[in-house]
C-alpha cells in the first residue's frame, strides 16, 4: 500500500471515526500527512494504515512534591482498518497485536504537540520490535501515531492514590517496515 492510498481512504476513516461519537473533532482534523519529523528516513513501505478508537488511562499518584496528579499508566484501543474491519488491539507496553496473532512493542523515537488539536495526546513516532507470531505486523520497524484527538489526562483532580481515569481519543496509527 502507498501513501497516496492511505490519503484517498480519509474519508472512510474519518467516517469510522465520526461513528465512535468525536464527530466534529473528525471533521476538524485537517492533518492528510503525519509532520515530517515524524517520518523515519529509513522507512520503505506502509504496512498498515489503522484507525484507533479507545482510551488513554490514567492512576493517581503523588508527584515529586508530594500533590496527587494524573499519571500516564496505558493505552486500550481497537484499531480499524478502512472498511471498518477491527485488525488490531492496542495496550500497554506499548504494544500493538493484530487478529493473526502478529504482536509488536514499541519505544518512543519522537515525540511532539498536536497543534491542530490542542489538549489532545502527542504525536509520536515509535521504533518498533516484533513480539508475537508471524503476520501482518512481524515485518513492521516503525509506528507514527497522529491525527489525534483527545486522550489527555482527565481535566477533574485526582482525589486519591490509585484512582484510575480514562480519556477516549482517536489517532491514525501508520505501521511502516
Amino acid at each position: 500500500m502507498t501513501r497516496n492510498a492511505y490519503r484517498m481512504d480519509r474519508p472512510a476513516r474519518c467516517i469510522l471515526s465520526c461513528c465512535a461519537g468525536l464527530a466534529a473533532s473528525c471533521i476538524a482534523s485537517a492533518q492528510t500527512a503525519p509532520p515530517s519529523e515524524l517520518e523515519p528516513a529509513d522507512a520503505h513501505h506502509v504496512v498498515a494504515s489503522l484507525a484507533a478508537s479507545g482510551v488513554q488511562i490514567y492512576v493517581c499518584k503523588p508527584d515529586q512534591s508530594h500533590h496527587l496528579v494524573w499519571t500516564f499508566k496505558s493505552p486500550q484501543a481497537d484499531l480499524y482498518d478502512g472498511s471498518g474491519k477491527l485488525v488490531a488491539k492496542h495496550y500497554a507496553g506499548p504494544s500493538w497485536e493484530a487478529t493473526d496473532g502478529s504482536k509488536i512493542t514499541g519505544k518512543v523515537l519522537q515525540q511532539m504537540p498536536n497543534a491542530q488539536q490542542p489538549g489532545s495526546i502527542p504525536l509520536l513516532l515509535l521504533k518498533a520490535t516484533s513480539a508475537g507470531a508471524p503476520g501482518e505486523l512481524a515485518s513492521v520497524r516503525y509506528v507514527q501515531r497522529w491525527n489525534t484527538r483527545g486522550g489527555a489526562a482527565p481535566l477533574q483532580p485526582c482525589t486519591q492514590e490509585g484512582q484510575e481515569g480514562r480519556s477516549p481519543y482517536l489517532a491514525d496509527y501508520v505501521f511502516l517496515d
